[in-house]
């Protein structure tokens, strides 16, 4: 294992591209690294259902290729969680199959990320696959340490939640797998597009009275977000669970399906005041897994909740809850280690929001090219 140096990418290069590879999305971030501070000059995601094989991998590098041409033969900063995926025999298989397919459709040098021990080369994947896997969160929680001295990074996806201390500076978790990050509290599967309702609870109020749930794929946290206007229709990008449409009238049939009924059974109001009961059970699910980070870390009271992810409004409702400031992750890091250049305005900040993690890991690979 080795820091990154200035020998990362070809002589001269001046562009570093980060890279997230999840299991249902990919997300990527353009950085110009010839200036200091680096500059972020844009930012996205695709959708990329990775169980279904690795041609959406590829069919997302290419869409990446159109869309930033000037940057052929950059270095690339790459992060994954989708080694997790079931195309895979076990994660080990995962991660070097895609650091494989990665190879093959990037052109420049390629470093992985793997948490607090550094960066590897392609060749060095078999020897280091279990801390490149799954290590987007700490690459995140790093460059937000550089920037404070106490806080948590909050940041809910579409899929999951990672809930990761900071204090003293330095990112404070208790493990570094998903499966003890499982069990500590710091990895929650709930997100704000793909969770089936049914994993919220097995029970619900609806016109007053309490309903058990039906165990059924009829309805995601996407239909919740919909239709409480939370989520960006630039993130929802998954299929709806019966395949139809993602309109106000469609998105209340899925609700009403959870407790056996149907859409025209209550007002339009009443489908409103259901989807803030599953918000309501879904922020009460993060925010007790939230409230055991942050005692297992010792924070001060006035440590801020720092947001991320498409689902970062969820986060601001739990720093309200908790009385705690909230910071958003890209006006933190733009702060002290980044500009979005002249005219990239809040839409920039936004999808740097949503693209946390490969804009973490571009950044942490500038920094630590130009002080080699």
């Amino acid at each position: 294992m080795h820091q990154a140096s200035a020998q990362c990418g070809p002589a001269g290069s001046e562009w570093i591209v980060g890279w997230d590879i999840g299991g249902a999305h990919v997300k990527a971030c353009l950085v110009e690294r010839s200036r200091a501070p680096a500059v972020v000059r844009d930012a996205c995601e695709w959708a990329c259902p990775l169980w279904l094989g690795l041609d959406h991998l590829q069919r997302s590098l290419a869409l990446a290729r159109k869309r930033w041409p000037q940057a052929d033969g950059a270095a690339h900063a790459l992060t994954m969680t989708g080694e997790m995926v079931d195309l895979f025999e076990h994660r080990e298989d995962g991660v070097l199959r895609l650091g494989a397919a990665l190879a093959a459709g990037l052109e420049g040098r390629l470093r992985f990320y793997a948490g607090a021990e550094g960066w590897c080369d392609l060749a060095e994947l078999p020897l280091h696959w279990a801390s490149v896997a799954s290590a987007n969160w700490h690459a995140s929680a790093d460059l937000v340490a550089r920037s404070i001295d106490a806080g948590v990074l909050v940041d809910i996806g579409s899929t999951t939640t990672d809930l990761i201390a900071v204090r003293g500076a330095r990112v404070r978790m208790q493990g570094q797998s998903d499966a003890v990050r499982l069990a500590s509290g710091e990895l929650v599967y709930h997100g704000v597009v793909r969770t089936p309702l049914c994993a919220l609870a097995p029970r619900i109020a609806h016109g007053g009275r309490v309903f058990n749930v039906m165990n059924e794929f009829f309805a995601t946290t996407a239909d919740v977000y919909r239709l409480t206007a939370e989520l960006d229709p630039a993130h929802d990008l998954q299929p709806s669970a019966d395949g139809a449409a993602k309109d106000a009238l469609a998105t209340r049939r899925r609700l009403a399906r959870m407790i056996g009924l149907d859409a025209r059974d209550a007002s339009d109001a009443d489908w409103l005041a259901f989807a803030h009961a599953w918000r309501a059970l879904q922020l009460a699910e993060i925010g007790g897994q939230l409230q055991r980070v942050i005692a297992a870390a010792g924070l001060p009271a006035d440590a801020p909740i720092v947001g991320a992810g498409c689902g970062d409004f969820l986060a601001a409702a739990l720093a309200a809850q908790l009385g705690r400031p909230h910071r958003r992750f890209a006006a933190l890091v733009q702060g002290r280690d980044v500009s979005t250049g002249e005219g990239a305005g809040d839409t920039l900040e936004r999808w740097m929001q949503v693209a946390a993690p490969s804009v973490a890991v571009a950044l942490l690979l500038a920094r630590g090219m130009r002080s080699a």
